[in-house]
């Protein structure tokens, strides 16, 4: 473990006792931050840390006094996003991180002077998009969902020529961007079936998810500037868990020659809670060894310092539950689990080739890291491999088959960081059902 300190601690506890339950995704060795109202009320949304099943209003603290330690920072977070926060860079989140780390243990001096109105339920608590989104861009980085896909369409070279020496990435929509709980509209678009002379319009009938991670932007960099390898983790702010949902039909008959567009851009879900990179600090280690043969990375994507530290190990999952199984009370079905660690490029390499032309990145920009698929069948981050492009149907619990989503269907994402000796800690969820398309 590297960049470990006292909030990583496994034997902390909080006074917020549903945080020290031994499944609690939010413990205080967590401290994710995220953006909240209470439910049903006018006020205006402001910055909060999740703790147990509660949320605690950064903002509320530091007019009580209580984050003197960490006040110019604290100050940031009464805006209605992080965006605020996330451009003050490392240095001053960990301040943060570590002030409110301090005012949530169980011995904590200064608790009696927590505001009651300060802890809020998150069954009370309206949670809302996390940042300001500008731009959002979406990687391909495991080379299973790339082999996956690529096999269907060119079974004989399923990866194209560049895929071992460049991450690939496509400019996604910012403006669909979703949180968690928002229902995704089925999409129209033109798509054309192999046998048919024309294309047509209409709801797309190929629906799908694709398992993501998510990587937030703070410090920026200038238009012409470059991020190098061994300082991209000063610019990442934290992680989410992302649904980048594919309109296959449509996808397939676009994407020639410029690649992902309607596909794509009608919505993105993202979970409400980003997970500061310090948090994931105990969960870092070594870049997948790339087997013998494949290239090595250019210079500008290669240092002894992210092969020994540039993964982090998040294992995440897909689940679903259809109507009528919602109806019936039966819980989701899972259909994947996979890891982080099956990816090819790790976020650090992505953020230096998305800058190495000069692209400026802002504070709350998303990256997502493409379909995180792993090497079995149990891992299999889409439907589009899941079900082999719908020629190999999958039953749920209560008997009904599907190949793609149908109207009515709840995908939900789930992702938690384990380790030996240190304390689990989890994103929390992506949700989204699938609405109806406009007629």
């Amino acid at each position: 473990m590297t960049n470990t300190n006292e909030t990583h601690d496994p034997s902390l506890e909080s006074w917020v006792d549903s945080a020290n339950a031994p499944n609690a995704a939010f413990p205080i060795q967590n401290l994710p931050f995220g953006v909240f109202s209470r439910r049903g009320s006018a006020e205006m949304p402001r910055v909060g840390v999740a703790i147990g099943d509660a949320v605690l209003d950064v903002s509320a603290c530091h007019a009580a006094g209580l984050l003197d330690d960490a006040a110019e920072t604290a100050a940031a977070c009464a805006a209605p996003e992080l965006n605020r926060l996330m451009s003050l860079g490392p240095t001053h989140a960990s301040r943060l991180r570590l002030a409110l780390s301090r005012l949530l243990r169980r011995d904590s001096a200064v608790r009696a002077r927590v505001p009651p109105q300060a802890l809020v339920s998150l069954r009370d608590a309206e949670l809302h998009l996390p940042a300001s989104i500008g731009d959002y861009s979406d990687f391909f980085a495991s080379i299973h969902h790339a082999t996956n896909a690529g096999r269907m369409f060119r079974p004989d070279s399923p990866l194209l020529p560049n895929y071992k020496h460049v991450p690939i990435a496509y400019h996604g929509r910012a403006s669909s961007v979703i949180v968690s709980g928002t229902a995704v509209r089925r999409p129209v678009g033109q798509s054309k079936a192999p046998d048919a002379a024309a294309p047509t319009i209409g709801a797309s009938k190929r629906l799908d998810y694709e398992l993501e991670l998510g990587v937030f932007i703070g410090a920026g960099n200038k238009l012409g500037e470059r991020i190098a390898l061994a300082d991209a983790e000063q610019h990442v702010f934290g992680m989410c868990l992302v649904n980048d949902w594919s309109a296959r039909a449509i996808q397939g008959w676009e994407y020639q020659p410029l690649g992902p567009f309607l596909g794509k851009s009608f919505g993105t879900t993202v979970s409400p809670w980003v997970v500061t990179l310090e948090a994931l600090a105990p969960f870092r280690g070594p870049a997948p060894e790339r087997p013998q043969g494949d290239p090595r990375p250019l210079p500008y994507l290669s240092s002894s310092a992210d092969r020994a530290n540039g993964a982090i190990d998040i294992d995440v999952e897909v689940a679903i539950a259809s109507s009528t199984m919602r109806t019936n009370g039966a819980p989701a079905h899972t259909l994947a689990r996979t890891s982080s660690r099956h990816l090819y490029w790790t976020i650090f390499q992505m953020v230096a080739h998305h800058t190495v032309n000069g692209c400026n990145l802002r504070p709350g920009d998303l990256i997502a890291t493409g379909t995180a698929s792993g090497p079995t069948a149990g891992e299999l981050g889409s439907l589009l491999e899941l079900t082999a492009n719908g020629a190999k149907p999958f039953a749920l619990p209560d008997g009904d088959t599907r190949t793609f989503l149908e109207d009515g269907d709840e995908v939900i994402l789930r992702g938690f960081c384990r380790r030996d000796g240190v304390r689990t800690i989890g994103f929390g969820e992506a949700r989204g059902i699938i609405a109806s398309a406009v007629a």
